[in-house]
């Protein structure tokens, strides 16, 4: 972090900033669609349900790694925003290793209990096969995967975002290249396709290694101090980005038992489809949100009133476009989107398609309480933070998929998202009214 970050305040300047971090993000998420495009192209339908039914493995680990990133980067960012750089690489030297050794411990842990798992996620006769042998290779690389989605946040504390862009953008392609190569060339099925996306996160991770042994960014390791208040404190912090991807994996299972109660294989394979859609927007807006929070914590650190409120009307003027552009999108080329994964006119396609439209005008607040709930982290409010992410990801989104299904049948499964997230903007909105004045984005 440098001090051109306190300078990010004009609109143009500001968005080159954000941009790299939500192509990173962009690309995180295209690493699943890619996957499920190859797999439902060249493998089938049931392997595409099979790869939904894994996905809260992956948001576990996902999380870990967003929960130390987001979470540290606002501990770390603040530290550089008072000017005592020396402790902001200790602190981020300790939750680096700090979240190696615990991304092993629960990679291992999962590998051990994996059958039981993956039968309680929803794992039938025809799937397990499928569930277990992609499960099996995304645990093998747990922990390298939980590590490059840190490193991208802290490549943005640093103030090295296109680097950070450049390695993901790397990343990507790699994983397009070696899905390829195991699906299509070498048969390898979804072995393959888990195979391609492992590859992809170990090249994330381990660049950053070499990176940060150099100085030249704003951070570098360090010998770490054990500090068990800095490790609670990033935990605290990025607890709502936790609290997301958790809930995430186990609205993905509610999603999963009510499609196959009330449509079988073909539900699944539907709901996946339009759950990948939300997976690239949502990623989109995960990237501003991310990208701005260092650029609110730094002016938050150093106390810089004024900047704070620019980049606050700023990031709610973007969002508003965003959030109309994004839904106009979704409802355009729904159709494009859809026939991406299926062939037009079969009945994965004829289901995914219809709950498309209904689901995509949750795009239209979703963005808004990511970034609340970012924002948030960002001036270390983690409970705040918690709570509008737990609302709109698990609390609202559970409930009405428990009941919306029983009284509307399949439609209540696709209007279950679109109500949480319009419910959750309520709350977020007070939320942010309450507490304007506490931390000064509101001019007193």
């Amino acid at each position: 972090m440098t001090n051109q970050i306190a300078k990010e305040f004009n609109i143009i300047s500001f968005l080159k900033f954000v941009f790299p971090t939500i192509i990173m993000m962009l690309f995180m998420a295209l690493y699943s669609i890619i996957d499920g495009m190859f797999v439902s192209r060249f493998v089938g339908s049931n392997a595409l349900s099979a790869v939904n039914i894994v996905y809260p493995i992956q948001c576990i680990l996902i999380g870990i790694g967003i929960m130390f990133g987001t979470g540290g980067s606002a501990v770390v960012a603040k530290k550089l925003g008072e000017g005592k750089d020396k402790i902001a690489r200790e602190y981020f030297t300790l939750l680096v290793c700090f979240t190696i050794g615990l991304g092993l411990f629960i990679s291992i842990l999962m590998l051990i209990f994996l059958q039981p798992i993956l039968v309680l996620l929803g794992a039938n006769e025809t799937l397990y096969s499928y569930c277990f042998q992609y499960g099996s290779i995304i645990l093998l690389f747990g922990m390298p995967s939980i590590l490059q989605i840190l490193f991208q946040s802290f490549f943005v504390t640093a103030g090295k975002p296109k680097v950070g862009l450049i390695l993901t953008i790397i990343s990507g392609v790699s994983n397009i290249i070696f899905d390829y190569i195991f699906i299509v060339l070498f048969k390898m099925g979804i072995s393959g396709a888990a195979l391609g996306t492992a590859i992809s996160y170990f090249i994330g991770f381990l660049y950053p290694l070499f990176y940060f042994r150099r100085k030249v960014a704003a951070l570098w390791f360090m010998h770490p101090k054990w500090n068990m208040r800095v490790i609670l404190q990033s935990m605290g912090n990025g607890s709502s980005e936790m609290v997301s991807n958790l809930a995430a994996g186990v609205t993905t299972f509610l999603f999963n038992i009510a499609m196959l109660r009330l449509l079988g294989e073909n539900g699944v394979a539907a709901i996946t489809i339009v759950l990948y859609s939300q997976f690239l927007f949502t990623a989109a807006y995960l990237g501003f949100s991310n990208g701005a929070a260092p650029i609110i914590s730094f002016n938050y650190g150093s106390g810089n009133s004024l900047h704070l409120q620019k980049i606050y009307k700023m990031c709610m003027l973007i969002l508003t476009i965003g959030s109309f552009g994004i839904l106009l999108l979704s409802l355009v080329f729904a159709g494009k989107a859809v026939g991406i994964f299926v062939k037009e006119g079969s009945e994965v396609y004829k289901i995914a398609l219809y709950g498309y439209r209904i689901f995509a005008w949750n795009f239209m607040f979703a963005g808004f309480n990511i970034f609340v709930s970012s924002f948030f982290t960002a001036l270390s409010n983690g409970k705040i933070s918690a709570f509008i992410s737990f609302l709109r990801t698990f609390a609202i989104e559970a409930v009405s998929l428990t009941l919306l299904p029983r009284i509307m049948g399949v439609d209540g499964v696709w209007l279950a998202v679109p109500i949480a997230e319009g419910v959750t903007l309520l709350i977020a909105a007070i939320c942010l009214k309450k507490y304007g004045k506490v931390y000064h984005y509101f001019k007193a």
